[in-house]
């Protein structure tokens, strides 16, 4: 599979559109920050697609660190603080809500911890085999903890949820991690980030299947 600005430029205009539809669809104001998801990661990719152009063109070499510190602040800092808390707000079984309180809080520490070393260490994209690799600078010894708690924070919630057909985009969340790990490991931010950008458009159906009340 080849990925490229063009790629994440029109992944990003797609998701834009089913983004709106999906806003447009919601019919309570608590389904507001999952329904956003698609128009969220619309933004992410828009920036990857500068990543892209600022690594393989010169007039937008400017670009390279602001894009780079842009897409990895969503990537990073961004879904495992609001994919839990965006669930949270959808879900109505009490035990179940205690449940995502608790993810909710793993996804804030490890977003937080994350953010402040995207902030205090270096981090950089190379394109290597029509991929985009993030070097990511980060005290070696935390970096199999904090996955860990990213990927509870990040794919348990919509497997904790009770929200109807949330267990299908949760099962195509996994899917997409596993499969980006047996064959993108070196590239797993970038790649995997444009699987879940693309699985995000399944937020629409979601949204349009809850009821009024």
């Amino acid at each position: 599979m080849c990925f490229s600005a063009t790629a994440s430029f029109t992944a990003s205009g797609v998701l834009a559109l089913a983004g709106i539809a999906t806003l447009r669809k919601t019919k309570q104001k608590s389904h507001i920050p999952f329904a956003s998801i698609p128009l969220l990661f619309a933004v992410q990719q828009f920036f990857e697609g500068f990543v892209w152009l600022s690594l393989q063109h010169t007039d937008y070499a400017g670009w390279e660190a602001f894009s780079t510190t842009t897409f990895l602040i969503f990537a990073q800092v961004v879904w495992p603080i609001f994919v839990p808390l965006s669930i949270l707000s959808m879900e109505r079984e009490y035990k179940r809500r205690v449940g995502l309180i608790f993810l909710s809080i793993a996804g804030i520490l490890v977003g937080g911890y994350l953010g402040t070393c995207i902030l205090i260490y270096d981090v950089k994209a190379i394109i290597n085999a029509f991929h985009i690799k993030y070097d990511l600078s980060f005290p070696p010894f935390n970096l199999n903890y904090n996955g860990i708690l990213y990927f509870v924070a990040t794919v348990i919630p919509a497997f904790v949820s009770s929200v109807k057909w949330m267990k299908y985009f949760a099962g195509a969340i996994l899917g997409s991690f596993l499969l980006t790990e047996i064959l993108y490991p070196s590239y797993l931010i970038s790649v995997w980030c444009f699987f879940a950008a693309i699985l995000s458009s399944i937020i629409y159906f979601i949204i349009r299947a809850q009821k009024t009340t």
